[in-house]
């Protein structure tokens, strides 16, 4: 961190709107969301993060308070007919014209153009960003928030950040939003939108990393797919990814199969939006990840689940600008939520169960169930 970024990091740890996230680490989730507690965990735990900043909810309660907005949020929520799909689908393009025809609170303004210059400074030029929602409902044990609100990929520029803050914040009332808490009977008013602002990763591949094996449940293992280009057609189940078990111990694959991945999903630098292309010939059945970056992903995903005590859900991309840590950038790391709420899998009796993954099952099983 260079003496700018100390002085500017200092000055906006005095503001309540903004935190970098390795300023985050005792922070809760009704002040920075669930999305950004994991990234400030991780930050706090040395993993390879790309460097950014998060708008916490104090933000989000000023805008709500400008002009008596969230009042009428409020008013409009209170007379849904939540059975009323038409009515549902017009309050909320309602909710969202209110916040984005206001403008944001001068000193909310000032603190993330500051914030951003500050990446700028780091970068010594243009920062390309990723603007992420965080939404404080989204550790409930009982209700699932992921990928209820909205991402933005490939911003670039104070005033286009400003206005995806905006959006991330609106995505709190979209139609599927409003409907989700309706169902999990969760007051509109209980819930607040943090945003993660995160340099953009320049992903020659990505995928995600389970330190356990989610078909058997057997924690000696770690799965990690992945594919060309950036996650998002990973995550949400649109493409088939190369899928990989590694042995956890010896770091090595045990198995794997490579998949015909057709297209992937890359930032044009031209429009600086993302875009689905083909992908050329010689790449389609290749492998997506190098031997030597399965085993640098598998160390990082073995090093976070120590880390936090119990198997963890991991987002990856591999930076094509990086050297350091084979090119591996963390995004996200969550708990793993089925295998780690069950009693540990009971280890056969012989010469294997009693080597270093017997008694790493037999440190990580307390920790699952207690959590």
């Amino acid at each position: 961190m260079n003496d700018d970024r100390i002085v500017m990091s200092a000055h906006l740890q005095a503001e309540p709107y903004i935190l970098f996230f390795e300023d985050a680490a005792e922070e809760t989730v009704t002040r920075i969301g669930g999305k950004c507690i994991g990234l400030a965990a991780l930050a706090k735990a040395k993993a390879p993060i790309s460097p950014g900043f998060i708008v916490t909810t104090d933000a989000f309660a000023e805008m709500m308070a400008q002009d008596r907005l969230g009042a009428e949020i409020a008013d409009l929520l209170n007379r849904l007919d939540v059975n009323n799909i038409r009515q549902e689908a017009g309050i909320s393009h309602f909710i969202e014209d209110a916040i984005m025809r206001r403008p944001l609170p001068a000193a909310i303004d000032a603190a993330i153009r500051r914030a951003y210059g500050s990446l700028e400074t780091d970068l010594e030029g243009e920062a390309t960003v990723a603007v992420r929602s965080s939404g404080t409902a989204e550790d409930l044990p009982d209700a699932s928030f992921a990928g209820q609100g909205d991402t933005f990929l490939g911003v670039v520029g104070a005033e286009h950040v400003l206005e995806m803050v905006k959006r991330c914040w609106a995505s709190l009332y979209s139609a599927r939003a409003i409907s989700y808490r309706a169902q999990c009977h969760i007051g509109h008013r209980d819930v607040q939108m943090a945003v993660a602002v995160q340099v953009m990763v320049d992903a020659r591949s990505a995928g995600v990393a389970i330190t356990l094996d989610p078909v058997t449940g057997d924690r000696s293992k770690i799965i990690i797919e992945s594919s060309w280009g950036l996650g998002e057609p990973l995550v949400s189940g649109e493409i088939t990814p190369d899928h990989f078990m590694v042995d956890k111990v010896m770091l090595l694959p045990v198995a794997s199969r490579i998949a015909t991945k057709s297209h992937e999903l890359v930032l044009d630098p031209a429009t600086r939006k993302a875009v689905l292309r083909p992908v050329p010939l010689d790449r389609t059945n290749a492998p997506s990840i190098s031997d030597a970056e399965l085993k640098a992903l598998a160390q990082a995903a073995k090093t976070i689940e120590r880390r936090f005590g119990c198997p963890q859900d991991i987002e990856w991309a591999i930076d094509a600008r990086r050297t350091e840590s084979g090119g591996v950038v963390i995004l996200q790391s969550r708990p793993e939520t089925v295998w780690s709420r069950k009693h540990a899998p009971i280890a056969p009796q012989g010469p294997a169960s009693r080597g270093v993954a017997g008694v790493l099952d037999a440190l990580i099983a307390p920790l699952a169930r207690s959590g």
